[in-house]
């Protein structure tokens, strides 16, 4: 298990959130898949929620926004200590963002942004939200990871951007590197698109959800309306599954230990 109360290092994953159509349904789904208690946020904010487990705030979940036809989705949001720098850096290396830098509230200053791949993140510079109280416990996230058909343009941009080193994971067929913050902290992955893949195919952030049975919580996922886009298989690094919930946003299920404390 790992809690914070303080910011998150610039360019980790501090945060993500949902921009769901049905913020109430949302929070039925999500509450049974993970058993968060999801107060409804105030209407001044679009109602947008936090959900908490074990009373530690773990993820958003609010409005769906963009233009008509934006699907609903997860957005990863990656830590800075000043958006308004590292905004100019993005468009430098070649990105773009899709919002205004915006104040919430007191909360925070954000934007969303698309890097030179097409994936879409947020940036956060923390204020009163910090970010995920709590992460790498079933229930919370565990990892995010970036894939695209640019293995390599991928890390130039955010090598420049956020000042990641990698480390290697790739094997015969598959290209894919750690997220490294001073050499040493690994806050995420960024892979490639398997060969033979349509090259088409949007490049995007995903979040994966730390379960103590990956293959129970599937079957929870597809009991409360969702489905299922990759079956649960065993990997090196726990058993993984790729599902969507009823509104099709898709996250992914890792099998994380429970902590022992």
């Amino acid at each position: 298990m790992v809690t914070r109360d303080t910011p998150w290092p610039d360019g980790t994953p501090c945060w993500v959130d949902l921009g769901t159509p049905d913020i109430p349904k949302a929070i039925s789904f999500y509450s049974r898949q993970f058993g968060w208690d999801i107060p409804i946020g105030a209407p001044e904010f679009g109602g947008y929620s936090s959900a908490l487990l074990d009373g530690r705030q773990a993820v958003g979940i609010g409005p769906l926004t963009g233009p008509p036809g934006t699907p609903s989705a997860w957005t990863t949001y990656i830590a800075t200590s000043d958006a308004d720098a590292t905004a100019d850096t993005i468009k430098g290396a070649g990105g773009q963002l899709l919002t205004e830098l915006m104040e919430v509230a007191d909360l925070g200053r954000m934007a969303i942004a698309a890097d030179i791949t097409g994936a879409v993140f947020g940036l956060w510079q923390a204020r009163a939200h910090s970010g995920a109280k709590v992460a790498n416990v079933p229930g919370a996230v565990a990892w995010n990871e970036h894939m695209s058909s640019d293995f390599e343009g991928a890390k130039a941009f955010y090598a420049a951007v956020f000042g990641y080193e990698y480390g290697d994971m790739s094997s015969d067929g598959f290209s894919y590197a750690t997220l490294l913050i001073n050499g040493q902290q690994v806050v995420g992955g960024i892979g490639a698109f398997p060969s033979g893949q349509d090259a088409s195919h949007p490049a995007y952030w995903s979040v994966y959800f730390g379960a103590s049975d990956t293959d129970k919580s599937v079957d929870t996922a597809v009991g409360h309306g969702g489905r299922v886009i990759r079956p649960a298989t065993d990997s090196p690094y726990g058993r993984m599954a790729v599902v969507a919930d009823p509104e099709g946003a898709v996250f992914s299920l890792i099998s994380t230990p429970a902590d022992d404390d």
